[in-house]
């Protein structure tokens, strides 16, 4: 099963230091090694949202929420399970420090 694993920040989160990208690097590695870490990356602030009422289409730039509330980063993983995908992002937050972390399992065709 997949699962996408969104990073919120909050008013709390620690600026990254050398120990912390150290430990990243190490579970980003076993993650790939395993085979279980399909895709990573950080997201840029703002965006742009497209909706749709009655037929008409709304294009707004952001940014929408507070910075508090922004998503700042996502992970697409492999695991066997959500209990294996929450274990997945207990290992991250306790590496990242503060913050919070959302993961949905992704259906594919």
């Amino acid at each position: 099963m997949r699962y996408m694993m969104l990073t919120k920040a909050t008013d709390t989160t620690p600026a990254a230091d050398e120990k912390m990208f150290a430990e990243m690097s190490a579970f980003i590695e076993e993650l790939t090694a395993s085979g279980a870490l399909l895709a990573t990356g950080g997201l840029a602030p703002g965006g742009t949202l497209v909706s749709s009422v009655g037929g008409e289409i709304t294009v707004t730039d952001g940014p929408f929420t507070e910075a508090k509330e922004a998503v700042v980063g996502f992970a697409l993983v492999e695991a066997r399970s959500k209990e294996e995908a929450v274990e997945l992002a207990r290992r991250f937050r306790r590496i990242v420090g503060d913050g919070e972390s959302i993961i949905q399992q992704v259906f594919t065709g």
